[in-house]
């Protein structure tokens, strides 16, 4: 049986579908058009309670027996305990990835979403104020993320879902209006995994 994945293309989508191409597990797409509001039908509340895509339902779930998952960050630590890959068993090196994935849910995420909605808006004084305060915010973490990689390959050290949870949000680095040049280490550690063929098809699958 496969994984159905319910997802539409979003940064918190595209981690999920890069873990699942990575870690070579088979999954079906179930698209979720939330440009049409069907993230609030009936159905899909049973399976994602918060309304939001990506959510998946792993019938071979624990024991056997199905098991829905919503929220991108519980998605990716269900997977890798699934596949047995990219969450490492050594205490102190799963700490990091543990930081660096909910460093990425709480702040790397939320903050350029926010440049989305407000570079989006048309007048000038309703995005001038929510522009900076949150563009502000979206490099310093992007130096956050720069200063870490100055030092190791991947976030956590070895590659892990932390990774794939940052690419997510780095993938719209255009649309948050950042310029990787700013950032050389990020821009090393995003070429890299760009360059993954398991990555390239989790960018390429269609999720619309």
């Amino acid at each position: 049986m496969t994984i159905t994945f319910y997802a539409w293309n979003t940064p918190n989508a595209r981690k999920v579908s890069v873990a699942l191409e990575e870690m070579a597990l088979p999954y079906v797409v179930h698209p979720v058009d939330i440009s049409a509001g069907q993230q609030f039908d009936e159905a899909f509340l049973r399976i994602s309670p918060n309304n939001k895509i990506p959510a998946l339902v792993d019938n071979e779930g624990p024991e056997n027996t199905p098991i829905c998952i919503f929220e991108s960050g519980a998605i990716l630590l269900y997977l890798a305990g699934k596949s047995g890959k990219f969450l490492p068993e050594d205490p102190r090196q799963r700490v990091a990835v543990m930081e660096w994935l909910m460093w990425q849910v709480g702040g790397f995420g939320p903050m350029p979403g926010q440049v989305h909605h407000f570079v989006a808006l048309k007048d000038e004084g309703d995005r001038h104020y929510g522009l900076h305060r949150f563009s502000t915010e979206t490099r310093r973490l992007y130096g956050v993320l720069d200063r870490r990689l100055a030092n190791v390959e991947y976030v956590a050290g070895a590659l892990s879902i932390a990774d794939f949870a940052i690419l997510g949000w780095a993938w719209r680095h255009e649309r948050h209006k950042v310029d990787l040049k700013d950032f050389p280490n990020v821009a090393r550690w995003y070429e890299a995994l760009m360059a993954r063929p398991g990555v390239q098809r989790g960018f390429a699958v269609k999720l619309d």
